[in-house]
C-alpha cells in the first residue's frame, strides 16, 4: 500500500513527523503496518510530545517513594514490608463516544496498571466531569459512566470508595472520566514492565484479540467535530470477569520466580506493551504475531498490533518457566501462549509466520519520538476574566433560599445517587464510605489504614491555572488530613484542550508549576499520572482540570475521623481564616452565572500549618468530627456536617470577628471559598487543649456554636429545619436523571 499525504494525516501524524521516520528508518519509506505502530507511539497519549518538557518539572522524589514516574503506577513505602502502588490514568474521549464501556474499561485499565506492579488492588476512585445539567447529553452521559464504572469495580470484586462528580458547560463537548486505583504490595516484590534476559520468551496472557480499540491511542490525541459517533468502533469493550480471572492469575504467578518482566496492553496494545518494555530495558524484542490468540478471523498483523482488546498482558520470563507460567493460566481458563523473544538487536521485529511484517528500532520509536515546546501565550482575555468589582454584587434578601439553592447545585448536591450504585462494602475493609471529605479502607493484619481523595476544582483553573492546580493539590491533601491520615503522595490526571493552541500551553506550563509549589511544600511528590489533551470539540475547549488523587496513612484505624457532626452539646470550632473573595465560587455561578473574579488565595505555609494541627488534633484523641470548607464556603460545610447519614443533627453557628477580615459581606462570609480552612466538633471540655495545639502551629482558632436541635441557624441569617436542607441536598441528582 502506498503511503499518501492522506494516508499520514489519517494516522495523526504531520508531513514532518513523516520525514523523521523515514530518517529513522535508515531512509526507507515506512509500510503500513510500520506506519501504524509509528502513529500510536508517536501519538500525544503514548508519547507525552507536548507535555514531556513540563512534566519534568513536577518533583518526584522523597523519603516514602520506591517507584515514581514511568511505570505502570508509582508505589510509595508504608512501613512493615508493606508498599502502596496507585495511578489515576484518564478515558475521556471514548467516555463522550460510548460512556459504558468507555468508562468500564477505563477502569479495566487502571486496575491492570495497579495489579501488574504485584499489588492487589484494594479501592477505587474516580473523577467525574460533565456538562451543563440543561446539555441534552449530559444525562445520558453520567447514567452510561456510572452504570460503566459500576458494571466494571462491583464485577471486578474491589470497592469504589471515593470521587467527585462535577457539573459544567465547558464539558458539553467532552465529558472527564478519570479512574484511579490503590493497591497494597510487598515492598520488595515489584514487577516492572523490563523485557530484559535476550533470549527469554515473551508470553501473551488474558482475552483474545479482536478489532476493537484499534487506533484508540490515536483518537485519544486528536480534537472532536461535531458529533464522533464515527468513532465509536475505537471504543474498546470491556469483561471484567475475565479481568478478575487475570487478576487471579497473575498474582499466582507473582508468588513465583519465573517473572521478569510484566506489562499491561492498554493504549495501543502489543504494540506499546513490547516496545515500551524492550526501551526500559535496551534490548529488542521479537514476536510473530500468527501465534496471538484471535477472536476474528482475517486479522492482519496492522490490526493485532494496534488493536486495543482488553484483559490482556505481555510477561517476559525466564527461559525453562513457559509450561509452568502456562499450567498457572489454564487453571484460570485464560490464554497464555508464547509469541517471542528478547533479543539484543535493539529493533522490534514483527513476523508472521516466516515473513518480517515489520522492523523498527527500538529508540527510534520512543527515545526518538518528537517532543514539542509549543508556544505558549497568556490568553488576552485573561485580565477581564480576573476582574470583579464585588459593589455590582448585591447581597441576597433571603440566605435561607441562597444556602438551598447552592445545596441544589449539582456540584454541591449529595452524589448518593451515583456512589449507591457502587459496592463499597466489598472485602469488608471499608472504614469511611463515599460521602465524606476522604475515603478510608483498613489494611488487613495491620492497625494501617489508607485514606483517598481525588479533587479539583476547574473554575478555579480556568480563573488562575497556577492558584488552581496548587489548590487541587491542598484540597486533596487536606481531605486525606482531616480523616486523620499523613499525606505520603500523589497522582495527577491532567485534562487539558488542544496543546497546538497557545493558550492552552499556557494554562498547562501554569497548572504544572502550581502542583510543583504545592507538591514540595506540603511534602507530597508526584510519584505517577497521566496526560489527556485535545478535551476539545470544534474549538471550545473544556476547562483546565488538572485532578489530583492523594494517598495517606493512618497508623491507628481507630483513629479514622469523618466529617459528620455527632453529639448534641459539642463545640463547633473554625480553623483557619475567613477573608472576603468571591471570584470563582460556587455562590456567584449559581446566583449570578458568572465564572469570574480571582480564585481564592492560597498560602501553602498556612496550609500546611493546618493540615498539621488538624492531624496532631486528631491524634491527641479530642476530636470528634472535621471537615474542610470548600465549594459552597463556610454555610454550605455546616449544613454538609450537619447530615450525618447515621441521623441528621443541627447546629447554631455565630461567626465572630476574630478569625475574619474586618467588615466582610455577609455572602462572602457565608459562600466565599477561602482556603486553609477546617470545621472541627469535640467536647466543650477538650476545647484547651485545642486551643494549645493551633496556638503552636499559628493556626487562628475560634469556636463559633454548638450541635444540637433539629435546625440549621448561622450569624442570624439562615435558620432552616433540617428535614428541609436534607431534602433539597439529597434529591437534585437523583431527580436529575429520573
Amino acid at each position: 500500500m502506498k503511503i499518501t499525504d492522506d494516508t499520514i494525516e489519517e494516522h495523526g501524524l504531520t508531513r514532518q513527523e513523516y520525514e523523521r521516520i523515514v530518517d529513522g528508518l535508515g531512509g526507507r519509506e515506512p509500510n503500513i503496518t510500520e506506519l501504524g505502530v509509528f502513529s500510536v507511539m508517536w501519538s500525544e497519549h503514548c508519547s507525552y510530545k507536548s507535555s514531556r518538557i513540563h512534566l519534568k518539572k513536577l518533583p518526584s522524589e522523597g523519603d516514602c517513594v520506591i517507584e515514581g514516574p514511568g511505570e505502570n503506577a508509582g508505589v510509595i513505602d508504608i512501613g512493615d514490608g508493606l508498599a502502596v502502588a496507585f495511578k489515576m490514568e484518564s478515558h475521556n474521549h471514548p467516555s463522550f463516544i460510548e460512556p459504558f464501556q468507555g468508562a468500564a474499561t477505563g477502569v479495566g485499565g487502571i486496575l491492570r496498571d495497579v495489579f501488574t506492579m504485584g499489588a492487589r488492588p484494594v479501592a477505587l476512585l474516580n473523577s467525574l466531569r460533565f456538562g451543563a445539567p440543561e446539555n441534552a447529553k449530559t444525562a445520558y452521559l453520567l447514567e452510561g459512566a456510572v452504570a460503566g464504572i459500576a458494571g466494571y469495580g462491583n464485577c471486578m470484586g474491589i470497592p469504589t470508595v471515593g470521587g467527585e462528580v462535577a457539573f459544567h458547560e465547558s464539558y458539553n463537548g467532552n465529558c472527564l472520566v478519570n479512574a484511579m486505583t490503590v493497591g497494597v504490595l510487598k515492598a520488595d516484590k515489584i514487577f516492572k514492565g523490563n523485557a530484559s534476559g535476550i533470549g527469554n520468551p515473551v508470553m501473551y496472557v488474558g482475552s483474545r484479540t479482536g478489532r476493537d480499540g484499534i487506533h484508540g491511542a490515536t483518537m485519544a490525541s486528536d480534537v472532536f467535530g461535531e458529533g464522533g459517533e464515527e468513532r465509536r468502533p475505537t471504543v474498546q469493550v470491556g469483561d471484567p470477569f475475565t479481568e478478575k480471572l487475570l487478576l487471579e492469575a497473575c498474582l499466582e504467578v507473582f508468588k513465583t520466580d519465573h517473572v521478569v518482566g510484566v506489562q499491561d496492553m492498554g493504549a495501543a496494545g502489543l504494540t506499546s506493551s513490547s516496545i515500551e518494555m524492550a526501551s526500559r530495558a535496551g534490548t529488542g524484542i521479537d514476536i510473530d504475531v500468527k501465534d496471538v490468540p484471535r477472536r476474528e478471523e482475517g486479522m492482519t498483523p496492522y490490526e493485532i498490533l494496534l488493536s486495543e482488546s482488553q484483559e490482556r498482558m505481555l510477561f517476559v520470563l525466564k527461559i525453562g518457566s513457559e509450561a509452568a507460567v502456562r499450567e498457572i493460566f489454564k487453571k484460570w481458563d485464560l490464554e497464555a501462549v508464547v509469541i517471542g523473544e528478547v533479543t539484543g538487536t535493539g529493533r522490534v521485529i514483527i513476523r508472521e509466520g516466516e515473513e518480517v511484517v515489520a522492523d523498527m528500532p527500538v529508540d527510534t520509536l520512543t527515545d526518538a519520538a518528537p517532543v514539542y515546546n509549543r508556544p505558549i501565550k497568556r490568553p488576552d482575555s485573561q485580565d477581564e476574566l480576573n476582574r470583579l468589582d464585588m459593589d455590582s454584587i448585591s447581597l441576597p434578601t433571603d440566605y435561607n433560599e441562597t444556602l438551598l439553592s447552592l445545596l441544589a447545585s449539582l456540584n454541591i448536591a449529595s452524589k448518593e445517587w451515583v456512589y449507591e450504585q457502587y459496592d463499597h462494602m466489598v472485602r469488608t475493609d471499608t472504614l469511611v464510605m463515599p460521602g465524606s471529605d476522604a475515603a478510608v479502607v483498613r489494611i488487613k493484619g495491620t492497625t494501617k489504614a489508607l485514606a483517598m481523595s481525588v479533587d479539583c476544582n476547574s473554575r478555579y483553573c480556568y480563573l488562575d491555572p497556577f492558584t488552581g492546580a496548587a489548590i487541587a493539590v491542598a484540597e486533596a491533601a487536606r481531605n486525606v488530613s482531616v480523616s486523620g491520615a499523613k499525606p505520603l503522595a500523589i497522582t495527577d490526571c491532567l485534562n487539558f484542550g488542544n496543546p497546538e493552541r497557545p493558550e492552552v500551553m499556557w494554562q498547562f506550563e501554569q497548572a504544572i508549576l502550581g502542583i510543583r509549589e504545592a507538591s514540595l511544600k506540603l511534602g507530597v511528590p508526584v510519584i505517577s499520572g497521566n496526560v489527556s489533551l485535545y478535551n476539545e470539540t470544534s474549538g471550545t475547549a473544556i476547562y483546565p482540570t488538572p485532578t489530583i488523587g492523594a494517598v495517606g496513612l493512618i497508623e491507628d484505624s481507630l483513629k479514622v475521623t469523618t466529617q459528620y457532626f455527632k453529639d448534641a452539646g459539642d463545640v463547633i470550632v473554625l480553623l483557619g481564616e475567613n477573608l472576603e473573595e468571591l471570584g470563582g465560587s460556587e455562590y456567584l455561578k449559581v446566583t449570578r452565572g458568572l465564572d469570574k473574579g480571582m480564585c481564592p488565595v492560597l498560602d501553602l505555609d498556612k496550609e500546611l500549618a493546618l493540615q498539621e494541627a488538624c492531624r496532631e488534633a486528631i491524634l491527641s484523641g479530642i476530636i470528634k468530627s472535621a471537615h474542610d470548607i470548600s465549594i459552597g464556603g463556610l454555610a454550605v460545610a455546616i449544613a454538609k456536617s450537619a447530615l450525618n447519614p447515621k441521623g441528621a443533627v443541627g447546629a447554631e453557628v455565630n461567626v465572630a470577628d476574630s478569625n475574619t477580615k474586618e467588615g466582610i459581606r455577609n455572602d462572602a462570609l457565608l459562600f466565599g471559598e477561602t482556603q486553609s480552612r477546617v470545621i472541627l466538633t469535640l467536647k466543650e471540655s477538650d476545647l484547651e487543649a485545642l486551643s494549645v495545639i493551633a496556638k503552636a502551629n499559628g493556626v487562628p482558632f475560634k469556636a463559633i456554636g454548638h450541635v444540637g436541635g433539629d435546625r440549621l441557624k448561622i450569624n442570624g441569617l439562615i435558620d432552616i429545619p433540617l428535614g428541609e436542607v436534607s431534602l433539597k441536598w439529597k434529591s437534585m441528582i437523583k431527580n436529575f436523571v429520573a
